[in-house]
């Protein structure tokens, strides 16, 4: 298959219970992954950003091998008993710390492994076999929207390299809402309507390619406050919103709400995003 353009993608991992949980977004992760493999190649690599892998400045976590990390506390004990063992990508290190630093973007490359649950539970999903290189890069939860999407622009070829930028986060995300009900209610309770609202912006704005406006969502999207407390889980967004260029309006590949005010949206990016819209066959439904 045709390789170019590879799209860079935004899941939404939600909270650590979609490991063990997968509902729709779950299944359709699944499906990305047959849906990447058949439409555009198996990728050669994988450059992951994670809402929960961050530093003061951007850091490669270039180790040879990576183990799943359980960065949580609270839930099913059985989440560590998953595991997710995957090759690493120092050759792509070595690229990705070129595109940086030609964009006047700093970086750090590390020896050391690991990937958090972020980056593990989409990948259980979308790549079981854990056969590709991956290669994590911490971004600054203090950096501006804008800031975040330049870091895609910076990372743009690697599109025409077989590299997939893979970012996660959640498109909304405040567990305190989660935690007033319980994680022992249903998954797919009622949708809070401050989380709809927000989520049927972000879709419009991106329709619009409203860059000015979507740089802005602290002050422009509705709920925003509450939906986003902090910005991490939002923030890989614009970075593969970046990587796909600012001439392509973010495309919704799918949308669904656990717990009630957990957005699980997930995005594509890229002139060829929409080659992902194509229908695959879902298989079984996951247990």
């Amino acid at each position: 298959m045709d390789t170019s353009s590879l799209p860079s993608i935004f899941v939404s991992h939600g909270s650590p219970m979609t490991a063990l949980e997968p509902g729709a977004a779950g299944t359709f992760m699944q499906s990305l992954g047959r849906r990447i493999d058949a439409q555009f190649g198996r990728p050669k690599a994988i450059l992951a950003i994670s809402a929960h892998t961050a530093a003061r400045a951007p850091v490669l976590l270039a180790g040879a091998r990576h183990e799943a990390v359980y960065d949580f506390g609270g839930f099913d004990p059985k989440l560590y008993t998953l595991r997710y063992d995957a090759p690493g990508a120092p050759d792509l290190a070595r690229r990705v710390t070129a595109l940086m630093s030609a964009a006047g973007l700093p970086v750090h490359v590390s020896p050391e492994g690991g990937l958090d649950h972020g980056n593990w539970t989409p990948l259980r999903y979308m790549y079981p076999d854990a056969d590709l290189p991956i290669l994590p890069l911490a971004f600054v939860p203090s950096q501006s929207p804008a800031q975040q999407f330049a870091l895609g622009q910076a990372l743009a070829p690697l599109a025409d390299e077989a590299v997939l930028v893979l970012a996660s986060g959640s498109i909304t995300h405040n567990l305190r809402r989660v935690f007033e009900q319980g994680l022992r209610g249903p998954v797919d309770r009622p949708e809070i309507a401050e989380s709809a609202a927000f989520r049927h912006w972000l879709l419009e704005r991106s329709g619009a390619r409203d860059w000015e406006a979507l740089f802005d969502y602290r002050a422009r999207a509705p709920y925003a406050a509450d939906m986003h407390p902090t910005d991490e889980h939002l923030l890989p967004w614009y970075v593969a919103a970046g990587a796909g260029g600012r001439e392509n309006a973010p495309l919704r590949l799918h949308d669904s709400v656990t717990y009630g005010s957990l957005g699980m949206d997930a995005y594509a990016f890229g002139a060829q995003a929409a080659r992902l819209l194509a229908h695959e066959p879902e298989r079984a439904a996951l247990t």
